[in-house]
């Protein structure tokens, strides 16, 4: 099933047009990690990881739109990217609480950092995130896909700014809040980020 099926399964045959534009979005040239290829892997997640959330739908249509915005010289992709799912979603036929959630659930990959109670959030962040905790190769692939989307970045910025971006994550008590998720990416997660970092100082 391509993408723009995938949302029509998820959001009806009357929104196609929406799966459209965002199916687009993602594959706009700039894009190095922020791809198709990272939508549909999170989409995955979010399969999996359903059981743990309350509203998966909404956060199946988070997961479209969490990164719909992506430009790497701005701060507010995430803001931005609410933004749009809330106008777009504005002119379908989803109860307005739920398209509050999908906005709200977006805003929150700002920080990846959803409350013990908000499993909709765990469950969006866990599967944003789960890249870190891929096997080494892969995860190597994704940090240099990273460095391509901020090529416009000399070497010695980005390098500070990434390494503070990691170190940010190791200060976290935890990378991943469902217990499948952390059980299956915590640890290697953790080895991924001091290695990234390791060869940043290098």
């Amino acid at each position: 099933m391509d993408l723009v099926d995938r949302w029509v399964a998820l959001a009806g045959p009357h929104t196609r047009h929406i799966g459209t534009e965002l199916d687009e979005r993602y594959g706009e040239p700039h894009r190095r990690y922020h791809t198709r290829t990272h939508l549909t892997a999170v989409l995955d997640l979010v399969d999996e990881l359903a059981g743990h959330a309350a509203d998966p739908d909404a956060v199946r249509l988070a997961a479209w739109f969490h990164d719909a915005v992506y430009a790497p010289e701005r701060a507010d992709n995430e803001e931005r990217s609410a933004r749009l799912a809330a106008r777009m979603l504005a002119d379908t036929d989803l109860a307005p609480a739920r398209v509050e959630e999908v906005v709200r659930l977006v805003e929150l990959t700002a920080t990846h950092a959803p409350d013990g109670d908000d499993r909709n959030g765990q469950v969006l962040c866990d599967a944003d995130l789960a890249i870190l905790g891929a096997d080494p190769e892969t995860y190597a692939a994704y940090a240099a896909a990273v460095r391509e989307e901020y090529a416009f970045v000399p070497d010695e910025f980005f390098r500070a700014g990434r390494a503070e971006v990691l170190n940010g994550l190791l200060a976290l008590p935890e990378l991943f809040h469902t217990p499948a998720a952390r059980e299956r990416f915590e640890e290697p997660a953790r080895n991924n980020v001091r290695t990234e970092l390791m060869l940043l100082n290098a």
